[in-house]
């Protein structure tokens, strides 16, 4: 059977991770290896503390045990070090971030720790999604109730796909963002990221004394210039899942004899 590693950002304990892992519950074997506790918002980053070991956890999914693993440390490391210690003699077929509290659009992805997790195991050559479920930013560091049916529906859609299908080179993941009010129904687009960014922390009035957890995160779309091909305008405009897919290749995609002509003008 196809060997499936889940992790996520937001902690072993969240039910998002629990629902992706019910979502692929059949598919194949399932790993789950994710960081202790909250890591939202750590992007890419290898933080963690130096001791910290994988604990097996007690996990059922479903009333079937889930070979589990926790570790305290950012998600992108834990992932990495769960694959090393774990998967020695087999790397995953697949790997599933999420499902994650709160979208991950627009250009402010890179601080995504859902995303993160991904691009490393996208890194080391595994097929990735990485899954989110739009909601409030009040939800995002709690785990409150939560409909997971639609987003659940769609993860073992595209899982089953990536399982049977390569992706075209340059495809190395992909982000799939549901909206909070989809169902199984709801159709799915493919998209572009979106070069707005789409979450913002708001300080009212701004002063040295201003304090870094001052403030509120707000969506702020600027509608007018919003691409229509993109990941922002499908899920906040259109109200579809929108299919991104991510390469780890950040280069632009400008001409380089332009870019020569700006750096180099003589």
């Amino acid at each position: 059977m196809p060997l499936i590693l889940l992790t996520n950002d937001d902690g072993i304990r969240s039910p998002g991770l629990k629902a992706a892992a019910k979502a692929v519950l059949g598919l194949g074997e399932l790993l789950v290896v994710a960081p202790l506790t909250q890591q939202t918002a750590m992007g890419r980053s290898f933080t963690g503390r130096s001791d910290a070991l994988l604990e097996p956890v007690e996990y059922r999914v479903e009333g079937q045990s889930v070979r589990a693993y926790a570790c305290e440390g950012s998600p992108a490391s834990v992932v990495r070090h769960g694959i090393q210690v774990l998967c020695r003699e087999r790397l995953p077929d697949l790997a599933i971030s999420g499902i994650n509290y709160g979208e991950n659009v627009g250009a402010g992805i890179s601080s995504s720790g859902t995303v993160g997790a991904a691009f490393e195991t996208a890194s080391l050559g595994i097929p990735s999604l990485a899954t989110s479920l739009q909601m409030h930013p009040r939800s995002f560091l709690h785990y409150g109730e939560q409909d997971w049916t639609a987003a659940e529906h769609f993860l073992r859609l595209f899982a089953g796909r990536l399982l049977a299908t390569p992706m075209p080179f340059d495809v190395d993941l992909l982000k799939i963002d549901v909206p909070e009010n989809a169902t199984r129904e709801t159709p799915w687009r493919l998209t572009r990221l979106s070069r707005q960014r789409y979450f913002h922390r708001v300080l009212e009035e701004p002063t040295l004394t201003s304090r870094l957890g001052d403030g509120h995160v707000a969506v702020c779309v600027d509608h007018g210039n919003l691409e229509p091909d993109s990941d922002v305008h499908a899920l906040a405009k259109d109200g579809v899942v929108a299919v991104t897919p991510l390469s780890l290749d950040a280069t632009s995609r400008a001409e380089f004899s332009l870019i020569l002509k700006a750096l180099d003008p003589a």
